[in-house]
Parts: structure tokens; C-alpha cells; sequence
């Protein structure tokens, strides 16, 4: 199974096989545990629950949960998986960076930055309003909809709050894999800040 639970790190540069400077997003994996096999006999679907680093305060509902792999984990996190693959796994199993190699093509999913409350050229692109002949409509959303009928239709493009949301990029590369500093890197940008969750797996 090629997925992890990692931290983002930070962007650097690289120099690809061409010679060419790419720019890479480095991120930190700590040993993650599997906590939970679910299959469909007993949950409905197919899929492994991993835990990462060390919580210091776990309710009891989540002591005798995690009692079986020995851990008790801060972060939480599910992926779906094939019935094939829940045969190689057991609970107790550590996954690390090595679970991936140098030239694997997968996908990364965090929560992007929060902008908080902003405007309509901020958040959706719109073209500012003239600043000459009168004009007083700056960065105004300007109108919203006609007198009939008398209600905004649900999803017009209006200011409000921006960012801090799932986003999932795929088809990044695997360039570098260092066991000892347990660090990945991968090609472009991953969504959050740094120190941000970031879930790894390979592309389906």
C-alpha cells in the first residue's frame, strides 16, 4: 500500500535528469501505524486506518481502540484501499518514506491556506470598475441579479470567506526519498501551510 500521513515542510529547487531547475515541496513522514483494517464483511467498504506521532492526551473511548497496535496516535487518517491489498497488511504494521520510490507519480491532499473574509477580485478574479469619468465603482461586485425574479440564485460568485478548504492535486512525481532524515519531496506545489497535514498516496 503506497500511502502516507506527512508534514509539509517547505519548497526548495532541484536539478531534474535534464538539467533543468524544478521546484520541489519537501515533506516530513513520521512512522505511521496501521490502527484499523476495515473490510466489507464488517464495515461495508474496504480500507486502513493509520496513525501518526504521539498523542498526550487520549480519551478512553481511544485507548482500548488503539490498544492493538501498541500506539497511541495524534493524527488520524483513513485511506481506501482493495481487498488485495488489506492481505499484505496488519495491524501494528509501520509504514515509512520507503513505502514510495524515486519516479512514482501520486496524488496530495491538504487544507489550503486561509484567506478569511475577501472580495470578489480577490476571490473570484473580478476586473476593477474604472477610476476615470466619474467613475466611483472601484472593487465593487457591481450588480447581483434583475428585479425578477427577487432572490439571489444559489452559487453567484459573491465576497466571502476564501481558503481553507480540501484540495487534492495529482500527478506529482516522487524525486527524492530520504529514509535516515525521513523526508520525501515531490514535484510543484502542496496545498497548506507549512507544518500543514498532508496525506500522500499513489494515483489510482
Amino acid at each position: 500500500m503506497k500511502a502516507l500521513i506527512s508534514r509539509k515542510i517547505g519548497m526548495t529547487s532541484t536539478i531534474a535528469d535534464n538539467g533543468a531547475t524544478q521546484a520541489i515541496t519537501l515533506l516530513s513522514v513520521n512512522p505511521n501505524i496501521i490502527t484499523q483494517i476495515k473490510t466489507t464483511e464488517t464495515d461495508g467498504y474496504t480500507a486502513v486506518q493509520v496513525g501518526s506521532e504521539v498523542s498526550k492526551n487520549t480519551k478512553k473511548p481511544q485507548l482500548n481502540h488503539f490498544k492493538a497496535s501498541k500506539i497511541l496516535p495524534k493524527i488520524v487518517r483513513e485511506f481506501i484501499i482493495t481487498e488485495d491489498e488489506t492481505k499484505e497488511l496488519t495491524i501494528g504494521d509501520t509504514l515509512t518514506a520507503d513505502s514510495f520510490s524515486i519516479g512514482d507519480t501520486v496524488q496530495v491532499t491538504g487544507i489550503s491556506k486561509g484567506k478569511g473574509f475577501a472580495g470578489t477580485i480577490k476571490r473570484h478574479n473580478f476586473h476593477r470598475g474604472r477610476k476615470t469619468h466619474g467613475g466611483r465603482s472601484y472593487r465593487r461586485p457591481g450588480s447581483i441579479g434583475s428585479m425578477y425574479p427577487q432572490k439571489i440564485f444559489k452559487g453567484k460568485k459573491m465576497a466571502g470567506r476564501m481558503g481553507h478548504d480540501q484540495v487534492t492535486v495529482r500527478n506529482l512525481k516522487v524525486v527524492l526519498v530520504d529514509t535516515e532524515l525521513k523526508v520525501i519531496g515531490v514535484t510543484g506545489a502542496v496545498p497548506g501551510p507549512r507544518k500543514g497535514i498532508v496525506l500522500v498516496r499513489g494515483n489510482k
